[in-house]
């Protein structure tokens, strides 16, 4: 009985704040109750026994890219009127994905409602004695380490990318000189003097 409220509950607080994340007028507000909807969904995931997904969704989602579209936001200066000023020319756009995304639904009801998977044709079986997290890294360092690698090769190319357009020069910030200052020798800083007692000292 505790675990249905509890589904309940996490349910309905997801729904909500997804719901007021597009509704929401101020972009801050959006990303506070993505993360809100963050943190339910990971409440969902503990409650179906997967808790390594709960956990990525916390410290991945929450602590890193939630955090990041909130700096984003609050640092940048966008003028977002102008960006729904044009937002008309890509009504068809939108209105495209909307069937895309409702066909998706419906197919997915249909899925379910055929009935449940088959748990012996799973593409990778595991122990059942063996917890999620131990089978989720014994399956991404053997079978799909190569995918795994994959992976982390594209996030840090992204990376790399994301640093090249943001890496503007200006012109009131002195450049830093990297080799001239790991070839500065100690001798060349700074300068021994015996100074007398009661005189000022020299710059």
């Amino acid at each position: 009985m505790i675990q249905l409220l509890a589904f309940y509950l996490f349910a309905a607080v997801v729904c909500v704040s997804g719901a007021l994340t597009i509704l929401s007028r101020n972009p801050v507000h959006s990303v506070l109750w993505l993360i809100l909807a963050f943190f339910n969904a990971a409440g969902l995931m503990v409650l179906a026994h997967a808790e390594f997904i709960a956990m990525l969704l916390v410290i991945v989602y929450v602590g890193a890219v939630a955090v990041l579209f909130l700096f984003v936001v609050m640092m940048l200066n966008i003028d977002f009127a102008e960006l729904r000023s044009g937002v008309m020319k890509y009504a068809a756009v939108g209105f495209a994905l909307a069937v895309a995304l409702v066909a998706e639904i419906l197919i997915a009801v249909g899925a379910y409602s055929a009935g449940a998977l088959q748990l012996g044709r799973r593409i990778a079986p595991i122990d059942a004695k063996v917890n999620n997290i131990e089978a989720i890294g014994q399956l991404l360092y053997s079978r799909y380490l190569f995918v795994f690698e994959g992976a982390g090769l594209v996030l840090l190319v992204a990376m790399i990318g994301a640093i090249v357009l943001t890496l503007r020069p200006r012109s009131d910030v002195k450049p830093q000189n990297i080799s001239r200052q790991v070839q500065r020798r100690a001798k060349d800083a700074t300068r021994n003097v015996n100074h007398p007692v009661g005189q000022g000292v020299e710059l």
